[in-house]
């Protein structure tokens, strides 16, 4: 028996009764390993679990599918920048008469066949090529960005509807418990055994705690129909099951805190700086390529030429002279935008870095505090708000303690509940954050973290 707020000397010697009566308070349950909000059976469609909802935005979110169709695109540019020219093919003739003029005199007819092989592809193939594989590589980062971000926006979705299930829950619960009050009270008022203001002060706070139940449906609303953005096709109205026990943290499991060194390290794996990265690459092959083109139109000529019956080989070529530079422009804006690809990188860097020591040090403090919260004995944050709200009942009804001490007691348990759950989930999206904020894959490391070694 744990009931600090209500412990009194009046509150002890009715104690050993009140354990004994069953009718003198409502006993609710003190630990609930997992939820899902209550509805009738036409209303509530299947339960879904953080993994079916990862699984679901891996394969058929939109944002998810637009990346990877940005790789495909990437991949043909690479085809593009590894082809060569085409050879151009002429035929030509010379000292031919006009088609029905008269043959001309002391000219023998001439005939050219040539063909013109470009070779600038040659030399400017490979700072080409080399900026598509860096662009191919950027673009398989950021589908590695956007499958983290579209996960972390769901699992905040996820999370969000959960709370609204359980801010519904504790109150219809609640207004239950209060109305019960009100019940016991109606019929001692007119007896004259309770004050006409005890029924008045728990009618109130029934009322009270219905209007905010009436905006917590409201928001119960609007979180499912910002989760149903993500799984579209579920029937029914969608509730989530979750795990009420920690998400396991690194350091809390290996026992050895990670240094500086390490999260800086972990955190140049993630896909926005692997993308910053790749495109440095790609903006210093693109000055490769702008250099190589100042010489333009190099081609080498071969071919035949026919006369008086003889054949003679024709060979040369062909190459402009670069007096004036047409390339200069290109040149300095390929240097400028390896510049902005430079100081990008410099920027995904800091914020990866930051959110790394932020997320690791918030899952750590989080995961500390949450495992105090779930123990499962006397001390468990919800079983002792519950034993105070069923002694604070029954002492009342006992005429041991005022009404105003009941309605605290309720008030109590409701916030305790409502702060238990939000700071196990708030915890576990801790756990998620850092996993992204190392680079790790959430869709894959998940299973990792649970702590029954499976997404609920």
């Amino acid at each position: 028996m744990v009931s600090e707020p209500l412990q009194t000397p009046a509150v002890s010697a009715w104690w050993c009764r009140l354990s004994r009566s069953a009718t003198l308070g409502v006993v609710l349950a003190s630990t609930v390993p997992q939820f899902v909000w209550s509805q009738s059976p036409a209303q509530q469609g299947p339960p879904l679990t953080l993994r079916a909802l990862l699984d679901s935005v891996r394969t058929s979110y939109p944002a998810i599918q637009a990346t990877a169709s940005r790789v495909r695109a990437a991949q043909g540019m690479r085809t593009t920048a590894g082809a060569f020219g085409n050879p151009v093919v002429g035929y030509d003739t010379d000292q031919t008469p006009f088609p029905g003029g008269r043959a001309l005199v002391g000219m023998s007819r001439q005939t050219f066949l040539t063909a013109m092989v470009p070779l600038e592809s040659f030399y400017q193939r490979g700072p080409r090529v080399a900026r598509a594989n860096a662009e191919i590589r950027a673009a398989e980062a950021d589908v590695m960005a956007v499958r983290q971000q579209v996960g972390l926006d769901a699992s905040a979705a996820y999370y969000r509807l959960a709370i609204a299930q359980i801010e519904v829950e504790t109150t219809d619960d609640l207004v239950g418990w209060l109305d019960s009050v009100v019940v016991y009270n109606r019929p001692r008022v007119r007896e004259g055994v309770t004050s006409e203001a005890d029924l008045i002060r728990s009618t109130i706070e029934r009322d009270r705690v219905s209007a905010e139940g009436a905006m917590q449906q409201a928001e119960l609303l609007r979180a499912r129909a910002a989760l149903r953005a993500f799984v579209p096709n579920v029937n029914g109205a969608t509730t989530v099951v979750v795990d009420d026990l920690p998400f396991r943290h690194p350091a809390s499991s290996s026992g050895d805190v990670m240094s500086d060194a390490a999260l800086q390290a972990s955190a140049q794996t993630r896909g926005e700086v692997r993308a910053a990265t790749e495109r440095v690459t790609a903006s210093s092959a693109a000055i490769s390529a702008e250099r190589s083109m100042i010489v333009r139109q190099l081609g080498a000529r071969f071919g035949a030429m026919l006369s008086m019956g003889q054949t003679a080989m024709i060979a040369g070529v062909s190459m402009p002279l670069p007096i004036f530079d047409r390339n200069r422009g290109e040149l300095q804006r390929a240097n400028a935008e390896r510049d902005v690809a430079q100081f990008e990188l410099a920027t995904q860097q800091r914020t990866a870095n930051a959110d790394v020591r932020g997320a690791y040090a918030a899952a750590l403090l989080l995961t500390d505090r949450v495992n105090v919260l779930t123990q499962r004995d006397s001390s468990n944050l919800l079983r002792r708000a519950e034993e105070s709200r069923r002694i604070a009942l029954g002492a009342y009804r006992e005429g041991a303690v005022p009404l105003l001490q009941v309605i605290d007691a309720a008030r109590s348990w409701a916030d305790s509940r409502r702060t238990y759950y939000r700071t196990v989930f708030e915890q576990q999206q801790s756990i998620l954050m850092l996993l992204v904020a190392q680079g790790q894959d959430l869709f894959t490391s998940l299973r990792a973290v649970t702590p029954t070694g499976d997404s609920n």
